[in-house]
This record gives structure tokens, C-alpha cells and sequence, in this order.
């Protein structure tokens, strides 16, 4: 089964993904013309507003969410991956893809809060949502919620669930399903609490979590210092081909970044547009933007960081798929993954490194796992909206926390490759969508940009954006108009 999951990655992580993903996020930084860079400071304060209602969650709280969902194992096992098959050049990838899917995920929160509806007590969106709304196309919609919940409820988990239980196998010698079951129990209680309960716990895990970790890579790069200008040559250098002994590997270390980047910061996939639809703003793009800036928190700081500390201690080795014997051997017989990482931490903390790093892998991992059941929710509550049938929120709870103890105790490399195929096959209908879509979040954009050089607080009305089918933002604007 594993030889026929790796074939399937091998079709679907073509370099046809690969240049899709940098073409569509060179698109979307030029025709909104850098909207992550030039509304940085603006990123930045929309986080502290704190707008909540009974049906809503606030902005930081979205952002949590959301970061919780690109926060996980790729920033910790992902990225050491990236450098064991693409060499140190696919850091520099890396953060490119990043840099340039800032835009594409403000692009796709955007759309999710314009179309965004109320559903009970809560507000529901995400890329099925505004594929109906805005393309009008339902069977389109129809499929990329089939391929989301079946990817986020079946296919992924079990990435997160496996790393926690590898993690504490290697730091505190538990068994696998032990961590397993434990985890299992625990999701339950949040999942079958709704969105409030997992957005509290958003809330309070990932800024502790997120903060706790660069400290400690901070620590390492301070003590390794002397070597930071060398690992930074090392990198441009075996990106650009420069370098004596990676300079062959120029498009494997693009392949690989673009592929770990995605994966790690999901900018495109349309993950993020379902905790950003839940957030009570007063315009789209004010989410938008601050979907942007959980991208460069992500990939640019967390990513680069792990990476540095991994490549300026020396603890990896590099071998390129299809070569027998590796091109670099440092830590030899050592698995590419946490594994580098806990390495890297232990030239500063000693044994502590490695238990640092499981707890950390816990927290990333199963903040994730809270966002991801978030998500096949919602896409099954478009379903369900369509095939009224109401016992499939349950089956979802139920297989979603058996998965996620199957993942436990099943290899790493068939659920890398699982998670592998949900996620590009979500990339390629997304990215899609998202470029057919570019005229009513431009819109939106250029709607926002007007209103604050107007010196005002922007309030959206999507008919004076010249924007069809958001019928909730109609019944906003007509209750604050100004």
C-alpha cells in the first residue's frame, strides 16, 4: 500500500504543483500589488482588534486558528525533510514560496469572508462556499468540499498523530498507542465541544507554544553564532547552484521547498479560509491581511529558524530521492525528520533538547489536529446542507478520532504519503479557484484601500464594491450604514 501512496505523491507533486503554486503567488503579489508587503504595519494592528459575537470569533482568534493549522510537524519534521531530499537550497525555496503565498493567502481569506454565511449560531465559509457564491459553479463546490472533508478528516491526520506518538516513543520510551489513545481523548473533548471551545484553546496554546520554541532555536543560534554567515552562503549558494557539492540540485531543492512550504504553511491549499470566515471583521480583507501575516509567522520565522538551527549545527544528512548512497552523512542512520531537530537542540540543552522538542511536536501537532476536524466539519456542513443527512457530523467525529489513533501507530512514510495527496490534491482545486475568483477580492482590495485613505475605519458594502452573491455583507452594510 505504501509503494502504490508514494506513486500517487510522485503524479500529484509533479513539478506541474510545483510552478502552479510560485506562478499563482507571483500573481497575486503583482496584481494586488504587494499587498503583504506594503500593508505589513497594517497586519500587525488588525491583530489586536478584538471583535467577538455569539456567532463570530475575533481576528486573533481566526488568526490563531488558523496558524494552529500551519503551525504543526512541517515546521518542525517538514522542514528537515526538505533539507534530507532537496539539500540546504530548499530553505531559500522555502521562504520564496512564502514570500509570494502571503498573497495568495490573503487572496483566499478574503474570498471567504465575502462569502461567508450564517449557519445557526455560527458563521460558515471557506473555498466550497465562495465556489458556489462566486463562481456560481455548484458541482465544482460540491467536489472540492468532498475532496477537503475526506483530506482533512481521513487523509492528514494521521501525519500529526504518528509525529506525537514517534516523539514520545524516542523522548519518554511510551508506547505508541498509548500516546495514541491519550490524544484521541482529549480531541474528543474539544471537538465535541464546537468552534468556541477549539478557538478558546487556539487562543491560549499557540502564542505560548509558537514563542517557547523560537526562544530555544534563538538559544542555538546564539551559541553558534560565528557560523550563521556560513550557513547563510550555504543556502543561496545550493539555491542558485553556486555551491560545489549541492550546485546539481538546483531543481530538487525548488521542488522541495515549494512542496514543504505548502505543506507547512498550506498559502493556496484553501485550509485558512475556514477559520477566517468565522471571524467577526468589519471588512474581508482586514482577514485577509491578517491571514498574510500567519504565513510569514509560519514560514518566514519558524521554518527559516528551524532551519538555520538544523543546517549551523550540522545535524542533518542529505539524500536526494533516486540516489543510493547519501551525499551528505552527518548523523548517519538517522531518520530525516523531528530526529534533526532534536539533534540540532541537543548541542545547547543536552537530553532536554529532545524532550523540549516532543512536548513542542505535541502542541504543534495536535493544535493542528483541533483545525483540521474544524475543517472537514464545515466542508461536511456544505454537504450536509445539500444531502440532509444529519447522523454524518457524528460518523465524522467518530472517524476522525480513529484515524487519528491509527495514524499513532501506522509508519511514517505511508502517513506522509496520505497526507501528501490530501494536501496537493486541495492545492490544485484551490489554486484554481482563487485565480478564476481574483476580480472580487481585487475588488474588496481596492474597495479597502480607498476607504482608509479616506482616514476612516473601512465598513464593506459589497454593492458599492461592485461585488455579487455576498448576501450577508448586503444585510451588514445595511445595518452600519454610515
Amino acid at each position: 500500500m505504501e509503494q502504490t501512496v508514494n506513486t500517487l505523491v510522485d503524479y500529484i507533486w509533479g513539478n506541474g504543483l510545483v510552478y502552479l503554486a510560485l506562478a499563482v503567488g507571483l500573481y497575486f503579489t503583482l496584481a494586488s500589488r504587494g499587498v503583504q508587503f506594503r500593508y505589513l504595519p497594517e497586519m500587525i494592528r488588525l491583530l489586536r482588534e478584538r471583535q467577538e459575537s455569539g456567532a463570530g470569533i475575533s481576528p486573533f482568534q481566526a488568526f490563531c486558528m488558523s496558524l494552529s493549522g500551519r503551525i504543526g510537524v512541517g515546521n518542525i519534521a517538514g522542514v528537515a525533510t526538505a533539507i534530507a531530499a532537496g539539500g540546504p537550497g530548499a530553505v531559500f525555496w522555502m521562504v520564496v514560496m512564502a514570500l509570494l503565498g502571503a498573497a495568495a493567502a490573503f487572496t483566499e481569506s478574503t474570498l471567504a469572508q465575502i462569502y461567508k454565511t450564517e449557519v445557526g449560531t455560527e458563521y460558515r465559509g471557506g473555498s466550497p462556499y465562495y465556489i458556489e457564491k462566486g463562481l456560481k459553479l455548484k458541482g465544482f463546490a460540491v467536489l472540492v468540499a468532498v475532496v477537503i472533508c475526506l483530506s482533512y478528516g481521513v487523509l492528514v491526520p494521521g501525519i500529526q498523530a504518528n509525529t506525537i506518538a514517534a516523539s514520545f516513543d524516542q523522548a519518554f520510551g511510551l508506547p505508541s498507542w498509548v500516546t495514541g489513545a491519550a490524544v484521541s481523548l482529549f480531541l474528543a473533548f474539544l471537538i465535541f465541544g464546537g468552534t468556541k471551545r477549539i478557538a478558546r484553546a487556539a487562543d491560549r496554546m499557540i502564542p505560548l507554544m509558537a514563542l517557547g520554541y523560537v526562544c530555544l532555536m534563538l538559544a542555538v543560534l546564539v551559541a553558534h553564532a560565528g557560523r550563521i554567515p556560513e550557513t547563510v552562503g550555504l543556502i543561496v549558494g545550493s539555491a542558485f547552484g553556486t555551491d560545489a557539492l549541492f550546485g546539481g540540485m538546483v531543481g530538487t531543492a525548488v521542488a522541495w521547498g515549494v512542496r514543504r512550504a505548502v505543506f507547512s504553511n498550506v498559502a493556496g491549499a484553501g485550509e485558512a479560509t475556514f477559520s477566517s470566515a468565522a471571524a467577526e471583521v468589519s471588512h474581508p480583507v482586514k482577514q485577509g491581511l491578517v491571514q498574510g501575516f500567519s504565513v510569514y509567522i509560519d514560514t518566514v520565522v519558524v521554518c527559516s529558524a528551524t532551519a538555520v538551527m538544523i543546517l549551523i549545527t550540522g545535524m542533518y544528512n542529505v539524500q536526494p530521492p533516486g540516489m543510493d548512497t547519501p551525499l551528505v552523512a552527518n548523523i548517519p542512520g538517522v531518520a530525516a525528520g523531528a530526529a534533526y531537530t532534536q539533534a540540532a537542540l541537543g548541542t545547547v540543552f543536552g537530553s532536554f533538547g529532545g524532550i523540549f522538542v516532543a512536548v513542542g511536536i505535541f502542541f504543534f501537532a495536535f493544535t493542528c489536529l483541533m483545525a483540521y476536524y474544524y475543517i472537514a466539519e464545515t466542508a461536511l456542513l456544505y454537504l450536509d446542507q445539500k444531502l440532509k443527512y444529519p447522523l454524518l457530523g457524528r460518523a465524522l467525529r467518530l472517524v476522525f478520532l480513529a484515524v487519528v489513533f491509527a495514524g499513532s501507530v501506522q509508519s511514517a512514510g505511508l502517513m506522509w504519503g496520505l497526507g501528501d495527496i490530501g494536501f496537493g490534491s486541495m492545492c490544485y482545486l484551490n489554486l484554481i479557484a482563487i485565480v478564476l475568483l481574483s476580480r472580487p477580492a481585487l475588488r474588496a482590495l481596492r474597495d479597502y484601500d480607498r476607504q482608509r485613505k479616506a482616514g476612516i475605519d473601512p465598513v464593506f458594502d459589497p454593492r458599492a464594491a461592485g461585488i455579487d452573491g455576498a448576501d450577508f455583507w448586503v444585510e451588514y452594510a445595511r445595518r452600519h450604514r454610515r
